[in-house]
């Protein structure tokens, strides 16, 4: 029975939610992955989710919005690194907002076990 109390196993996290959103230069009559630069910009976030500078991102349904987690110092280094994305750079997208987000709950990883062939 829950009784009001959490008890914190490990110390809590700040990670940083940001809001991106499509700029002057996105083409509305095109997917985002025909999008003009697409591979390069597929690149550049490809290798900052295996750096863990992002956590998790993608495209917010219904809104002209992507919505990323990123781990990082601060918004100067948030707002310094996605001036790099070549999205950014074209006008393809622009950041709407960044805030930081303590993670209060998380859930344990879970192994996968494949069998054996």
């Amino acid at each position: 029975m829950f009784n009001g109390v959490f008890t914190y196993k490990h110390s809590m996290k700040q990670l940083f939610v940001v809001t991106r959103t499509r700029g002057p230069a996105w083409d509305a009559s095109k997917p985002m992955n025909a999008q003009e630069q697409w591979p390069e910009h597929a690149t550049f976030m490809n290798q900052f989710a295996a750096d863990e500078f992002v956590v998790l991102g993608g495209p917010l349904g219904g809104t002209d919005d992507f919505l990323l987690v990123i781990d990082a110092g601060d918004a100067d280094e948030i707002n310094a690194t996605l001036a790099r994305d070549p999205w950014t750079q074209s006008g393809m997208l622009e950041i709407k907002d960044i805030r930081p987000w303590t993670i209060l709950l998380e859930a344990k990883q879970r192994s996968v076990t494949r069998a054996a062939s």
